[in-house]
């Protein structure tokens, strides 16, 4: 067995161990892309709130579908 088979095995046991931990924790998680984002729209007093929003979005969508939930994020 070569190095990069090793280092392969490991890489894939991470990622195993990731989205476990992002499946067990998917509310959580939810949460704090939402708390970011207000921290941001706070802040900014709104002035990037479209974006802040399409952020939002793309980090719950990439959630779900790391926790196999292909569902559309909620807004």
């Amino acid at each position: 067995m070569s190095i990069f088979d090793e280092l392969k095995g490991k890489a894939e046991e991470l990622k195993d161990k990731a989205a476990d931990l992002i499946q067990e924790n998917s509310e959580k998680i939810t949460g704090a892309i939402d708390q970011a984002g207000d921290f941001i729209d706070e802040k900014t007093g709104g002035k990037f709130a479209d974006k802040v929003d399409k952020v939002q979005d793309g980090a719950k969508g990439l959630l779900d579908k790391v926790d196999g939930d292909d569902q559309a994020p909620t807004a």
